[in-house]
């Protein structure tokens, strides 16, 4: 049943029955009796939402409670707090970091490598093989398998920091580097 406005008289129960208790805890969690009732009138909202379905819910009180804890978490949510960044440190984060750069030096420094390297480093670090799939295309026990993908990672650091001259900062990461751009393509003779 109904009022005359469209409103279930259910849900006019409930909330009469509910909405001090419900203002209560706002309160408390907020200190904010403003905050409060913009929060207490959107639950009251989404209670007018679900219409003569408010009158199939067994415990209208813990579904208000949800719906009013719910309602809190997104307002808190939205409300988070932000700082803006200093302006040289938004200058650094748009720089693209030294590493992903140092992609432009990838694929001269792996033709340097021995085919056996350069083959673990494009299988299982490019290609994103396992190392165990990589163990069973090659023959090879597991065990193996990671040895020669981790010698053929120290190879290939050892490689990159001597072809591109890369220099580590105090915390061990790549600061600097000098680029190397892959070698030209070679035209294949015809005929």
């Amino acid at each position: 049943m109904s009022t005359s406005q469209g409103t279930p008289n259910c849900l006019l129960q409930a909330w009469h029955g509910h909405e001090r208790e419900l203002r209560g805890w706002l309160i408390h969690q907020l200190h904010s009796e403003h905050t409060t009732e913009d929060l207490l009138q959107d639950v009251f909202i989404k209670a007018l939402r679900q219409g003569e379905r408010f009158c199939a819910i067994e415990n209208a009180r813990a579904w208000l409670f949800e719906v009013t804890r719910n309602t809190l978490a997104d307002y808190l949510r939205r409300k988070r707090e932000t700082v803006a960044l200093p302006e040289d440190l938004v200058a650094e984060t748009l720089r693209p970091a030294a590493v992903d750069s140092l992609a432009t030096c990838l694929p001269r420094v792996l033709t340097e490598l021995n085919p056996i390297d350069r083959d673990a480093i494009t299988c299982c670090d490019l290609e994103g093989m396992s190392q165990e799939e990589y163990a069973r295309k090659l023959g090879l026990s597991l065990p193996a398998a990671k040895s020669r993908v981790q010698r053929a990672r120290k190879r290939l650091k050892v490689q990159l920091a001597t072809s591109c001259q890369v220099h580590f900062d105090e915390a061990g990461r790549v600061c600097c580097f000098v680029p190397r751009p892959a070698l030209p393509e070679i035209p294949k003779p015809h005929g």
